[in-house]
């Protein structure tokens, strides 16, 4: 068998490690692929630029707002919005997650009823949302808030659950008290895995921001995209979709990036 097929097959081999500059090209290579189709579908004319223009129409719709500034105030305006919904909701969620994961009673009075409130859509809380907090940057952040909150509870409450039990008797056998083995045994260990909750449930976030501004906002990304809508911009809709994703894969680089760093030992293991 050739060098090359052999070294092929070795890197799709399940959970073969694989060189770092090949994982990069892989990433890069994709995305630049369609591309490539999106400016071949569109040049060859197989759909009207209505429903679909062309890489270079979007690329300068997106140059025109960021001249004129729209795009920076969109997007201050909405960053703004998903921080205090998402950090709103991981204030709440963190220590209601840690109690559900370690105390059965606070997890059987709490579990059924964060179960259903989570499969209830986001959209369909919008009118009470309004009600309780008005047409403001309160109504949006609130509905960040409960699209966030109740996926990000259970999420933590089963990190916690995944510590060994064999580290928790161990700290008892040591006499240590709940307070001790809380802060010295369960958070060190569920720590990494907490972070991956919190990098997961940003994204899921931003997920939301175009719902959040669905009504009565005047900034933000998701209020362009509506806007846009109604007059059939699509350039403009697509622009602000992608822009959107890029914060979003700019928040996930970040949150992998610090964890590697808070949590180099994991790797190491």
């Amino acid at each position: 068998m050739p060098v090359s097929s052999r070294r092929r097959g070795r890197y799709m081999r399940l959970r073969q490690d694989i060189p770092n500059w090949l994982f990069t090209l892989a990433g890069i290579a994709f995305p630049a692929a369609l591309i490539l189709m999106w400016w071949l579908v569109s040049e060859l004319g197989l759909v009207r630029p209505l429903f679909l223009p062309g890489p270079g129409d979007v690329m300068v719709e997106g140059l025109r707002q960021a001249r004129e500034g729209i795009l920076w105030e969109d997007a201050s305006v909405s960053i703004y919005r998903i921080l205090a919904g998402w950090l709103s909701a991981t204030l709440v969620a963190l220590p209601v997650g840690i109690l559900m994961g370690n105390y059965r009673l606070i997890e059987g009075a709490l579990e059924p009823l964060i179960s259903t409130v989570r499969y209830m859509p986001v959209v369909a809380l919008i009118p009470l949302s309004i009600l309780w907090a008005g047409i403001g940057d309160a109504q949006k952040i609130l509905i960040l808030f409960l699209g966030t909150f109740f996926q990000q509870v259970l999420m933590v409450m089963d990190n916690v659950k995944t510590i060994d039990r064999n580290l928790i008797r161990a700290g008892q056998t040591l006499g240590f008290s709940n307070g001790e083995i809380l802060a010295r045994i369960i958070l060190p260990a569920a720590a990494p895995g907490i972070w991956d909750t919190l990098r997961i449930t940003i994204g899921w976030t931003w997920t939301y921001l175009v719902v959040a501004e669905l009504v009565a906002a005047n900034a933000g990304l998701g209020r362009r995209i509506m806007d846009a809508q109604r007059y059939l911009a699509t350039e403009t809709i697509l622009f602000g979709t992608l822009f959107i994703g890029f914060l979003g894969l700019l928040t996930d680089y970040f949150f992998k990036r610090t964890g590697r760093a808070l949590f180099a030992w994991q790797r190491q293991r």
